[in-house]
């Protein structure tokens, strides 16, 4: 058992929120009344994931994409309220931690990516993604790709222009279509991120880089995962993994 408190103290320690300049506020975005022993997790706040929640005993949720964001309607919409009600009527909190999540060292969506792909060691790439190295030659293409595959548990799509072998994968969970021609520009072989983007269909060829979109949901399940392992560890208390899988 742990107080609300507790946890939202012990997040806020492991990610340091205050370092980012986010899309929306980081911590706790519902409070609740109840200690906790059982805490669930999921991507992204939802109706649904709320209340399997609640079905689950569960205290508190926590995700990484929570209620709220910069450009949202000044309002309870009906679709915020629908995501509201649940919490409220069985009293369970709700906290989000975003990029600072992303971004982690250890239980980061990009930096468990990079461990999940078996890379031999790992560099900062941005605020918030990793460059992944594979020892020697690298890894034949195909082997790159059937790993994301594995790991992401989805077919990713592949825009093959880059090496045969890749030694060098910049990493950036998400929607980060964008950075590809950051990561053409360290020398990278191939980048890996969730959505694709039209554009970066000729920034990829021209750059001569293979690039990876494996989803957004996809790319992003680890980390709030991994922290819902954390919590349980350090505080005794049950984790529960909520999985909503979406296709994009």
């Amino acid at each position: 058992m742990a107080s609300l408190r507790t946890i939202t103290d012990e997040l806020d320690r492991l990610l340091t929120p205050q370092s980012f300049r986010d899309y929306g506020p980081n911590g706790l975005q519902v409070p609740g009344t109840r200690d906790i022993d059982t805490i669930a997790t999921s991507v992204s706040a939802s109706a649904l994931a709320h209340e399997r929640a609640a079905q689950e005993g569960a205290q508190a949720v926590l995700v990484h994409h929570g209620l709220f964001w910069k450009g949202m309607a000044q309002e309870v919409t009906p679709a915020l309220h629908q995501r509201l009600r649940p919490l409220f009527v069985h009293d369970v909190a709700l906290l989000a931690y975003h990029l600072p999540l992303d971004a982690h060292e250890s239980v980061g969506n990009n930096a468990i990516l990079a461990r999940e792909l078996q890379a031999d060691a790992t560099e900062r790439f941005g605020e918030l993604g990793f460059v992944a190295h594979f020892a020697g030659d690298g890894v034949p293409k195909a082997e790159l790709v059937a790993r994301v595959k594995h790991v992401t548990k989805r077919d990713p799509l592949h825009l093959d222009f880059g090496p045969d072998r890749v030694r060098k994968l910049a990493i950036v969970s998400g929607s980060a279509a964008d950075m590809a021609q950051d990561a053409i520009d360290l020398g990278c072989d191939a980048f890996l991120t969730g959505e694709p983007a039209e554009r970066v269909f000729s920034v990829a060829r021209e750059g001569g880089i293979h690039f990876l979109g494996a989803g957004h949901y996809a790319t992003e399940t680890f980390g709030v995962r991994a922290l819902g392992e954390h919590l349980a560890q350090r505080f005794g208390i049950r984790h529960v993994w909520l999985d909503d899988p979406n296709p994009i």
